[in-house]
């Protein structure tokens, strides 16, 4: 919700670096004190993959994500990225060998039911650009980058996993955001986005948002969501963290009030029942 409100004062391109970079100071001091070193001591193989990771998830995933918003909006997108626990689960026994028991199996499928219920009521009627990609067709151009974006976002999480082992989460936090601040530094420099970003640090209010959300999520989210794959299999925890969508309601409701309409009601109690079949 923090990036919500920043994101609309100062564009995408600029709140995906500069929540990175605060993101990374927030790690860089918690490492020193914790971990004994603003650096992270990583293997070069930890350094290879958790860069790789950073760049995958972080710049690629969120380029196609937000390319896809541009075309047929962010609510048609996020129901794309309901697919990232499935990819996840896939990517992960493809590359690591992961097998999901039954029960694990089926309360994905009922986890992710729910995320779409949720989601579908909040799909509006969207203007799609249709001066790009015109032989395609703006929808369909717009859905396969939503998957790109499912993808990435999938196969961050899984070389992530890869590539951490044994390693201090917040350390393998810091390695990939740091790998997200070059590759957004690129981005931005080739789009000439630089007078955009200058503006967005300028802006207090903004400002603040990004401080928040930051806070609890390139420090605090994504370091835990990296705790979460060191001790389960990746698609269990992207399925947890997938219930986004889900959580929002309650803070949606009491702080911004919002009308929740009864299938969002449903499709979070099927969520709340698919996670709890993840502990039977």
């Amino acid at each position: 919700m923090a990036f919500e409100s920043a994101g609309k004062r100062v564009g995408a391109l600029s709140l995906n670096l500069i929540r990175l970079v605060i993101g990374l100071v927030f790690l860089s001091i918690y490492n020193a004190i914790a971990n004994d070193g603003f650096l992270p001591a990583a293997t070069g193989y930890q350094w290879f993959w958790l860069v790789l990771s950073g760049l995958v998830g972080f710049v690629l995933g969120d380029l196609f994500l937000f390319q896809a918003f541009i075309l047929i909006g962010a609510r048609i997108s996020m129901l794309v990225m309901s697919l990232v626990p499935p990819l996840t689960a896939l990517i992960g026994w493809i590359t690591l060998g992961e097998v999901l028991s039954r029960m694990e199996f089926l309360g994905m499928v009922v986890t992710v039911s729910g995320i779409a219920m949720v989601m579908i009521p909040r799909i509006e009627k969207t203007k799609v650009n249709r001066k790009r990609f015109v032989r395609i067709g703006p929808m369909m151009m717009g859905g396969l980058l939503a998957f790109g974006g499912a993808v990435g976002q999938a196969a961050g999480l899984v070389l992530s996993k890869k590539g951490m082992q044994d390693m201090n989460a917040f350390s393998a936090t810091q390695i990939r955001i740091m790998a997200g601040v070059v590759g957004f530094t690129v981005v931005i420099t080739l789009f000439r986005r630089w007078k955009k970003v200058l503006e967005g640090i300028r802006d207090l209010r903004a400002m603040k948002f990004m401080m928040l959300g930051s806070f609890t999520g390139p420090f605090l989210g994504v370091s835990f969501s990296l705790l979460a794959v060191q001790h389960t299999d990746t698609g269990v925890a992207a399925t947890l963290m997938a219930l986004t969508p889900v959580m929002i309601i309650p803070p949606a409701i009491l702080m911004k009030k919002e009308k929740i309409k009864p299938l969002e009601i449903i499709g979070a109690a099927v969520s709340v029942a698919g996670v709890a079949l993840f502990f039977l």
